[in-house]
Formats: structure tokens, C-alpha cells, sequence
């Protein structure tokens, strides 16, 4: 856990101006995609790739982006501390969970049987 407390604080205008861009150039990619059919598709996928590119880049310089690059750096740190199971500890813990799925799909076919058995007897089909 980060043992910083910080409190949260509203956009600036800078930051609403920055979302907006970004937002505006992500569109505009999708929209030269559909706008420019007679384009090689490639060229239509490199206007959206483009797009996305470019308004990530301006959402990252935001305050909100630079929060974002933060938990994404810590986030990777912990993820260095997991201790991640072996194969043999995988393929163990995978074999046991197909059996005992198995074994309650079993339990649970046969009460369907027996109590669908049971309504027939008792609505004499």
C-alpha cells in the first residue's frame, strides 16, 4: 500500500482543456476512419491508431495522466513481490479443480434425475 495521503483536488482548466483535446483527437480518428471509406483500410486503421496515439499522449501530460502513470509504475512493482506457483503447482492445482468440478456436476445430474424421476411419480406420467 502507498502510505501517501494525498487529497484529491479538482481539474484545473488546463486539465479540462487537455481531456477535451484528447477526446476530440481520439474522434476525429474515428471519424476520418468512416469519412475517408475510399482510403486504403490500412490507412483508415493508421488514422484511428493515430488518433488514439496522439489523445493518450495529451491525457497523459494531465494531472489525472500523471495519477494514472503513477498507479501503473506501482502496480508493477507489486506485481514484482507476487510469489507466481511453478508448473507442477499449476498443473496439480488445475487437475484437482477439474475433478472436483466433475465430481459435483455428477452429484448434481444425478439429484436432477431422482427428483425429476420423483415429480413424474407423483403427477402419474
Amino acid at each position: 500500500m502507498n502510505s501517501k495521503v494525498e487529497q484529491p483536488r479538482a481539474a484545473s482548466s488546463g486539465d479540462i482543456v487537455k481531456y477535451a483535446l484528447a477526446l476530440l483527437l481520439v474522434a476525429a480518428g474515428i471519424f476520418a476512419f468512416y469519412w475517408f471509406s475510399e482510403w486504403p483500410s490500412s490507412m483508415r486503421s493508421l488514422a484511428v491508431i493515430g488518433g488514439l496515439i496522439f489523445g493518450g499522449g495529451v491525457f497523459l501530460t494531465s494531472h489525472l495522466g500523471v495519477q494514472t502513470r503513477e498507479f501503473l509504475s506501482e502496480s508493477r512493482f507489486e506485481l514484482r513481490k507476487v510469489v507466481w506457483p511453478t508448473r507442477q503447482e499449476a498443473g496439480r492445482a488445475t487437475l484437482m479443480i477439474i475433478i472436483a468440478v466433475t465430481a459435483i456436476s455428477l452429484i448434481l445430474a444425478t439429484m436432477d434425475v431422482a427428483i425429476q424421476a420423483a415429480v413424474k411419480w407423483l403427477l402419474g406420467n
